[in-house]
């Protein structure tokens, strides 16, 4: 019955490494995704602030000047 028990335990750590694995995985991509958002958002924010003549982050500045 040892060995039995030994084969399960193993297939739950296996699954779990698995898991985890596949979690690292989800995070490089949602940091990925993540820095793609703030990129655009950044372009976004410049090309408002040109268009309108307004600081609307408060760096002192209009776009990109």
């Amino acid at each position: 019955m040892g060995i039995f028990w030994d084969l399960i335990q193993q297939s739950k750590i296996d699954e779990q490494e698995a898991k985890a694995e596949s979690l690292e995985d989800q995070i490089r991509q949602l940091e990925a995704e993540l820095a793609n958002v703030k990129a655009l958002l950044r372009k976004t924010l410049i090309a408002l602030e040109e268009h309108i003549n307004v600081d609307i982050d408060g760096d002192g500045k209009t776009g990109e000047s």
